[in-house]
């Protein structure tokens, strides 16, 4: 690892450092300090803060309104808990002025209101239910929340500069590894709706590694494609006006591909696997800057789900209710029909345009809807405007993860800052595009509105690192990586 100094930090001392008058007589030039680089700390605090509060009202008037549209009464119960939230949500702002003056002011507050939406969602839908109780997804989910955002203001605390984590490029990988194959120990391993993703002592308690595995994944992506770029973007034959890397160069790509179908095959999970092959390939393309690894990649996606499709029934299932759908011998097919699917749509058709309100339609009537299909619970409740302008939240995390890693002088944070934004990007495709008909339905968690506990704590903890990236590139531009 070499380090060397950066024109655009030389760049920066010009901007922020004013020409000072050479002095008469051979006397001392007086110390100046850089002038704007005070101030935009604080000031960047503040308008996180302003957002922040902001976010909170929008949260508490969800939970209002659904108490109001669906009890007619407004219950302090959620109320309260959601105030213990938005104490969390503060204190990370206030850890974030000590130890990340200079993080992006945007992220925090946005992730704050999808948090908020979803807990208000999966309240409705409990009241639905009846099962508004302590005992209830909501308080569950409340409670997930406050470990999530405990997890993000220990990640920020711990890890001070993103570069420490170039170090444990193969210790992230082999964590990985671990994280995946637990699923899959007897005793420990749950299986739940098919899938073999879950680990757990009995009813006591139970979580999905997989979540946290993506972001080992990422890490150890960005360090192993930050070492071995030369020879996968500069080595290979050219042909037809692009350069395709030599077989051997292709090992990288197959193993991930053979992890993802391992994934697909053995927990029964088609999602995840797409998942990780997507964050390699869009990782493995930022690195090289050569799209024959796209072509190759989506060679090998489109064969491995023709073997899938062929060869695994639940996989198969999937692709026919998505095709067929609102055939009656597949919708009225249990288990495995397209039942839900339908359902979803019409939901998402009777809430129109500005949606029936709050607590006033029938989300509940599409089964799991509080975590697989909470994007059409939502839908039908606060309409295509109300859909749009979340699509349009989670559009605006992702421009600035991506604006983070493109920022970033070093090409470790690069890769970490565009896989770890990308990671929430393919998700919301996957699963609006599942919901809405335009893919086969995959079965993954919409980031920080869905219920589940494992996806709450991965995602904050990807806010965090996305922070902290956000905060070191401001803090030390002067630093370059080579690996």
């Amino acid at each position: 690892m070499r380090v060397r100094s950066s024109s655009v930090w030389r760049r920066h001392l010009t901007e922020q450092i004013p020409a000072q008058p050479r002095p008469a007589n051979g006397a001392k030039a007086a110390k100046t300090k850089p002038v704007g680089r005070i101030r935009l700390p604080q000031k960047l605090r503040n308008l996180e803060l302003a957002l922040l509060v902001f976010a909170c009202v929008i949260n508490g008037a969800a939970i209002v309104l659904v108490q109001l549209g669906a009890l007619g009464h407004i219950d302090t119960q959620l109320v309260l808990l959601g105030a213990g939230l938005t104490v969390l949500a503060f204190g990370m702002h206030i850890a974030m002025r000590f130890v990340a003056r200079d993080a992006d002011p945007f992220l925090l507050p946005i992730v704050t209101v999808l948090n908020g939406l979803g807990i208000a969602m999966i309240y409705r839908i409990d009241i639905a239910e009846q099962d508004a109780g302590w005992e209830s997804a909501a308080v569950r989910q409340v409670a997930w929340s406050a470990i999530a955002i405990v997890a993000a203001i220990v990640t920020i605390l711990l890890i001070r500069n993103h570069r420490v984590l170039f170090r444990y490029t193969y210790l992230s990988g082999l964590i990985a590894i671990v994280l995946l194959l637990l699923p899959l120990v007897p005793g420990l391993g749950q299986r739940r709706d098919g899938a073999q993703v879950w680990i757990g002592f009995g009813d006591f308690a139970t979580f999905q590694p997989g979540e946290i595995a993506k972001i080992a994944l990422a890490v150890f992506f960005a360090g192993y494609l930050v070492r071995a770029r030369d020879s996968l973007s500069m080595v290979g034959t050219k042909f037809l006006g692009m350069r395709f890397p030599r077989v051997r160069d292709l090992g990288p790509l197959l193993v991930v591909w053979a992890l993802s179908m391992a994934v697909i095959v053995f927990q029964r999970d088609l999602g995840t696997g797409l998942l990780y092959f997507g964050l390699f390939l869009v990782m493995l393309y930022v690195a090289t800057g050569r799209f024959s690894w796209v072509l190759i990649g989506l060679v090998l996606f489109f064969g491995g789900a023709i073997i899938a499709a062929s060869s695994l029934e639940y996989v198969n299932a999937r692709v026919v209710n998505w095709l067929d759908a609102f055939n009656p011998d597949i919708y009225d097919r249990d288990p495995g029909g397209s039942y839900q699917l339908v359902q979803g749509l019409f939901g998402l058709a009777n809430g129109g345009l500005i949606g029936t309100g709050l607590g006033r339609g029938m989300p509940e009537i599409t089964p799991v809807a509080q975590s697989d299909y909470i994007i059409a619970s939502l839908g039908e409740e606060l309409g295509l405007g109300g859909l749009f302008a979340i699509l349009v939240l989670y559009v605006l995390f992702v421009a600035r993860g991506f604006r983070i890693g493109f920022a970033g002088q070093d090409d470790f944070g690069k890769l970490l800052g565009v896989g770890l934004s990308f990671v929430v990007a393919l998700q919301i495709f996957i699963v609006v595009g599942g919901v809405t008909r335009v893919i086969p339905l995959t079965g993954l968690t919409t980031p920080f509105l869905a219920a589940g506990g494992s996806s709450l704590v991965a995602n904050w903890i990807i806010v965090a690192l996305l922070l902290r990236l956000s905060d070191t590139i401001r803090n030390h531009p002067r630093l370059v990586i080579d690996g």
